[in-house]
């Protein structure tokens, strides 16, 4: 007969193993599985000239001694041969402002080419002087409260960006004064859902949740009430957003049932 104790410690040790197994893959080999989603955002007000535009998007480098350069190449590389018509770097290339990896991250994002143009914001942790200067010598526009506006067959879309520490409606706004009704907002930070809706912007891209990093079966991912939406695509009124698990990791390098992904976003007219 096996006594009860046994069974208790042997619960307990499988429990254990099984999660330090979990961590062991998390750290080895599931941080480094980079994976390519497809979505299709849909978008309030969008000609239908712009039906159909592929958006590549690639956020949360973090690179850093613990993301390596390898994981970055593979990233770009998975996005290059999708030939998306336009790109969208989300922020947080390197990890608490370390400048020294600000140079290493915009060259190895540099081989990213669009026909309709690459743009980025910053993330909270990119060092704001060194990361937009490190971009903008290889050809990015950065939107940094900004915006701009393309010609895209003859229709007008607006691609608007805000940084992380822009938080105020009113400063949201300012960004978004007169945009054009196909307007699409770049917020590093998915609770800019909030703002975005308030003033019926129809799409929003985002990262900064890493999805949730590490995501527990039965729990869920830790943050997930900190966020409207964690991962993939949501709405709040009339405006719909994606949010991407990223590419890198930060205060842990590990990912659990999270694996990092680089994006191709399909927009779409919304059906009224």
């Amino acid at each position: 007969m096996v006594s009860r104790r046994a069974v208790l410690k042997g619960i307990v040790l499988s429990a254990v193993g099984g999660a330090a197994g979990t961590a062991a893959y998390g750290i080895a080999y599931e941080r480094h599985e980079i994976q390519l989603t497809r979505a299709t955002l849909s978008m309030s007000g969008l000609p239908r000239a712009l039906d159909g535009l592929r958006i590549g998007l690639i956020t949360d480098l973090h690179h850093s001694a613990t993301v390596p350069a390898e994981d970055v190449t593979r990233a770009v590389e998975l996005l290059r041969a999708e030939q998306p018509e336009m790109i969208v770097l989300g922020g947080d290339y390197v990890s608490f402002g370390d400048r020294a990896f600000a140079e290493p991250a915009a060259e190895l994002l540099s081989p990213l080419q669009a026909r309709h143009g690459v743009f980025a914001i910053l993330g909270n942790h990119d060092d704001e002087r060194d990361m937009s200067r490190a971009l903008t010598r290889r050809g990015v526009t950065m939107l940094n409260d900004a915006r701009t506006r393309l010609r895209i067959q003859g229709e007008q879309l607006d691609v608007a960006g805000v940084r992380f520490w822009t938080r105020r409606g009113v400063d949201v706004a300012r960004v978004l004064r007169g945009s054009a009704p196909a307007t699409l907002l770049l917020a590093h930070d998915p609770r800019r859902l909030t703002e975005a809706a308030a003033l019926n912007v129809p799409g929003v891209l985002s990262g900064h949740t890493h999805g949730g990093q590490i995501v527990l079966p039965g729990v869920g991912a830790l943050a997930r009430r900190r966020f409207p939406v964690l991962s993939g695509l949501g709405s709040l009124a009339r405006t719909s957003i994606f949010v991407s698990r990223g590419v890198g990791t930060v205060y842990v390098p590990i990912r659990v049932n999270c694996p990092p992904e680089v994006a191709i976003v399909t927009l779409r007219a919304a059906v009224l």
